[in-house]
């Protein structure tokens, strides 16, 4: 997972010698790109800014334009030892094909990983909601609904990575490594390493019995964009796959920054159901089987995400991203108690967390 979107957050304008680099001759060839580059675009160089840096090792910065049609435009830095730009360039592709709004690829620089995009502007999803008033934000789920189906319908097989078995399996395997072992500092053995193991394998089973589409796999209200006629423009699609259909609503109604009631949890999946089943999606006729399956796609999502929120902290020095993890644990929680067969994960949450069984199920706001 990469946590922020790219141009969302923005700094003030400030010249381009305020960026930092920590690689002279990487600061040096960005520049010689830039200049390069602005003349076929209207570029402004010496106004580039930084706009925000993501839990990878990307940046984003945001320059001026002398083009009223495109008064503004982002640049990508992405080194190519630390980060393969092609995926990044192969979805944008995929995304304009299918009719979703994404940034297009205007240049790539692909040995030295710099690619100018055009600007989806300032504001995401997540910036204009109101988490007090849900009915406000109905418009918005429809938009990103609209978003995901077509999204979904233009889906084939052998276009992107799979998200199989041995994928689901890595990914969990970050919450009793990272999560439990580094975080909390608990051994993972015994019986409570048989729980998690008994648990995860019911998991990735009823992940893998879900027909497969193209999963964006953090299609979330942070890496949404408001505010355009055509919709809501999509970020950090770099890791999409070809996986579980019940993954990308998972992930847009248990988000990693917001929470709401299950009662708008379960009116927006609906609503994607609807829309799913209308538009020839292959989603479950049932709905009560189609929300289970979200439910235990989302189990994987939180578990994986509460590793990596781990990992990024002690590992890569980004302690902010921690600061969320309870709510994770309040959407595992939740989920593990609701089936009988997630029992022995509710045991060991109980048991790292120092709590009690709950007996209730809400998504209420942690």
């Amino acid at each position: 997972m990469t946590a922020p979107p790219p141009p969302a957050a923005l700094a003030p304008s400030r010249p381009a010698e305020t960026i930092a680099w920590t690689n002279p001759q990487r600061a040096e060839a960005f520049r010689g790109w830039l200049a390069a580059v602005a003349p076929r675009h209207a570029l402004r160089p010496e106004t580039v800014r930084l706009a925000s840096a993501d839990a990878s090792f990307r940046r984003y910065f945001r320059l001026d334009t002398t083009d009223a049609a495109a008064p503004t435009r982002i640049v990508m830095d992405a080194p190519p030892d630390k980060e393969n730009s092609a995926p990044f360039v192969q979805v944008a592709g995929l995304m304009a094909a299918a009719g979703v709004l994404a940034p297009t690829v205007l240049e790539w620089d692909e040995p030295n990983g710099f690619l100018l995009l055009d600007d989806l502007g300032r504001q995401t999803m997540l910036d204009v909601i109101d988490p007090a008033r849900p009915e406000t934000a109905r418009p918005l789920y429809d938009q990103a609904i609209d978003a995901l189906v077509r999204w979904q319908l233009s889906s084939k097989p052998g276009v992107l990575p799979p998200y199989d078995r041995a994928l689901l399996e890595r990914e969990l395997a970050l919450f009793p490594e990272w999560y439990i072992g580094r975080h909390r500092g608990i051994a993972v053995e015994g019986k409570l390493k048989e729980r998690l193991e008994r648990s995860f394998r019911l998991i990735v089973e009823s992940n893998l019995a879900s027909p497969s589409v193209y999963v964006h796999r953090d299609f979330m209200p942070r890496n949404l964009m408001a505010g355009s006629a055509a919709g809501l423009g999509v970020l950090d699609f770099q890791d999409a796959v070809y996986g579980p259909i019940t993954y990308d609503i998972a992930s847009l109604m248990r988000d990693a920054f917001l929470s709401w009631d299950e009662e708008f949890v379960l009116d927006v999946t609906v609503r994607y159901w609807q829309a799913a089943r209308k538009a020839g999606l292959p989603v479950d006729e049932d709905f009560g089987a189609f929300y289970r399956a979200v439910e235990w796609m989302g189990l994987q999502r939180h578990l994986k995400v509460a590793g990596i929120f781990a990992r990024l902290t002690l590992r890569d020095g980004k302690p902010r991203y921690l600061a969320d993890t309870p709510r994770f644990i309040a959407y595992i929680r939740a989920t593990a108690s609701r089936y009988s067969e997630l029992t022995p994960l509710s045991r060991v949450i109980d048991e790292i967390e120092g709590t009690s069984a709950i007996t209730g199920f809400a998504y209420g706001r942690v």
